[in-house]
């Protein structure tokens, strides 16, 4: 049954002000160096395009493909693709993430992409719901901690509706 009833979070507004402090902070942590900004398709390619024109130092966009959820609730399992991705060895990557809710996509990621020797591997992502974790994994930049809600927008969907809303919000089940 789809839902349409939804309570607003994280505003346009605040969303906007914490990706550029984001790019402001990695701008300036990764002078000199060239980024590799991998984006987890698909509920980051609004933070990640965002975020991309925010970081001043140069930067390359990578993408992979994950899925861990079936409608409401997480299969247990992740699922990725890494078709297209370009060499990461000696590498500045930073996985752009739209949610750390379990952590099993980030902890398999963060593994793959550790094995292949990047010169350096940092997380970024736009929300952390650390009520759920389930792997021992943390970011190391977040835009907002938020509550165990089902939350939609900003690239994040349920059942591929709602990517396209401009904010965050709590998904009324």
């Amino acid at each position: 049954m789809a839902a349409d009833k939804y309570t607003v979070l994280i505003s346009e507004e605040e969303i906007e002000k914490r990706v550029k402090q984001l790019g402001e902070q990695l701008s300036s942590e990764y002078a000199g160096k060239k980024i590799l900004l991998i984006c987890t398709l698909k509920g980051a390619v609004i933070f990640a395009s965002d975020l991309a024109r925010s970081i001043k130092a140069p930067c390359e966009l990578g993408f992979v493909k994950a899925k861990s959820y079936a409608g409401e609730q997480t299969t247990g399992s992740v699922d990725i693709s890494f078709e297209d991705l370009p060499d990461i060895k000696g590498r500045h990557i930073i996985i752009a993430e739209d949610i750390i809710d379990t952590g099993l996509t980030l902890k398999k990621l963060s593994e793959y992409f550790l094995a292949k020797e990047p010169a350096s591997m940092k997380i970024c992502a736009l929300l952390d719901k650390p009520s759920r974790r389930k792997a021992d994994i943390t970011a190391d930049y977040i835009g907002f901690k938020i509550e165990d809600h089902f939350v939609v927008g900003y690239g994040l969907d349920h059942n591929e509706r709602f990517r396209n809303l401009p904010f965050i919000a709590k998904l009324e089940l």
